[in-house]
């Protein structure tokens, strides 16, 4: 994703790539030991959410992968979220909104826990 941006023909507006790295836990928000998890992906809300941050001032490219209908072990990649843009100021408000928009309304999350 990144060399993709690099290649972007006017890369040389750039100041800042940014870049989340989504992994699967060994516990759960509530402490509960995880064992994986699947996620589910609704590409038309995706695709919503990268076209309106991308008109945010100062906003490059938005970047995106995500681990989906398949069963993720703990320390697997879940998503990958790479922002590029002129300054800090712009590029950090945008990815934490474009992770908390996709978060919120494009994936679903399934967790399987460990038995006892």
């Amino acid at each position: 994703m990144m060399n993709t941006i690099k290649k972007h023909p006017n890369y040389d507006r750039v100041g800042m790539i940014l870049c989340h790295n989504g992994v699967v836990r060994r516990t759960s928000r509530d402490g509960r030991k995880v064992s994986g998890l699947k996620i589910t992906v609704d590409h038309e809300k995706l695709q919503q959410v990268i076209q309106t941050q991308k008109k945010r001032p100062g906003i490059l490219d938005i970047r995106v992968e995500i681990a989906e209908d398949r069963d993720l072990s703990v320390g697997d990649d879940v998503m990958c979220l790479v922002v590029a843009g002129d300054i800090r100021d712009n590029v950090i408000p945008v990815l934490s909104d474009t992770l908390n928009a996709i978060k919120s309304t494009v994936t679903t999350k399934t967790e399987f826990f460990v038995r006892n």
